[in-house]
């Protein structure tokens, strides 16, 4: 089993990139999104004068496979405080998802205000672990093999067919290989499982159209707190807001996304 930064290590210089797509950082067969996103982050990263990701919107075109892919990178603007850059990731020369991304310096200080504060979850114990093989799924989901997700008991009544009706989901998440996160691999937690449509009864992939992430600063060891929420769900499409805490209950990060759905 390969670790975040392994599963997700690029080679190359001058702009481009090779990677290998690792199927453990997968939903079934279909690659994670956040892990995709941090694919071409890290890319970014070998191209970048500034150390840390800050921002990142990322349009999923078509689903890649496992296995070899390519991540062209250009920079667009480098300023002294931030750079912006375009990033494709490609197979075979097919665009799979392209990233705008800004680069530029976290820390650690502490907000000077926030209008938001971490969710009211039970103690990591008491939260249930999630299975990668979970009775009756339709497919076997190997990203729960390499991120330990524990959901809160208020949010499994779907497990016994009885789905949610508030839209809303709080877990814990630590990478199971022990490693703290950082601003690459909080793009995971910001992509967590299960979708909220599952919660609610409707089965199946929910595939991500496209997803911004804004990174607030250097996550603290130790667990993460992710709450998430939908505010509408459509015809075939929804939106998932997520918020990640850190150990020392400060916003590390957040995101919004797109994403289609099959009633």
């Amino acid at each position: 089993m390969k670790s975040f930064a392994e599963a997700t290590a690029v080679s190359g210089a001058n702009g481009t990139y090779e990677a290998e797509l690792d199927p453990q950082w997968a939903v079934g067969d279909k690659m994670h999104g956040g892990y995709l996103m941090a694919v071409l982050c890290r890319a970014v990263g070998a191209a970048a004068e500034h150390p840390h990701l800050v921002a990142v919107t990322t349009s999923f075109l078509r689903p890649p496979v496992a296995g070899r892919a390519t991540v062209v990178v250009e920079l667009l603007r480098a300023g002294r405080g931030s750079a912006q850059y375009r990033a494709r990731l490609e197979q075979d020369g097919t665009p799979c998802a392209e990233a705008l991304v800004t680069q530029g310096t976290l820390d650690e200080s502490d907000a000077w205000w926030s209008g938001v504060t971490p969710p009211e979850l039970p103690a990591e114990d008491d939260c249930v672990l999630l299975p990668s093989n979970p009775p009756g799924a339709q497919f076997p989901v190997h990203l729960l093999d390499v991120v330990e997700h524990r959901l809160s008991p208020a949010d499994l009544g779907f497990a016994i067919g009885q789905p949610s009706t508030t839209g809303r989901t709080a877990s814990w998440l630590r990478l199971a290989g022990g490693a703290d996160w950082d601003p690459l691999s909080l793009l995971i937690a910001l992509d967590p499982v299960p979708p909220i449509s599952l919660t609610m009864g409707v089965t199946g992939w929910a595939p991500t159209i496209t997803l911004t992430a804004y990174l607030r600063r250097l996550p603290a060891p130790g667990p993460v707190r992710v709450a998430m929420h939908a505010n509408e769900i459509t015809a075939g499409r929804m939106d998932e807001i997520a918020f990640v805490w850190d150990a020392k209950d400060n916003l590390v990060a957040q995101a919004t996304q797109l994403a289609a759905i099959r009633h």
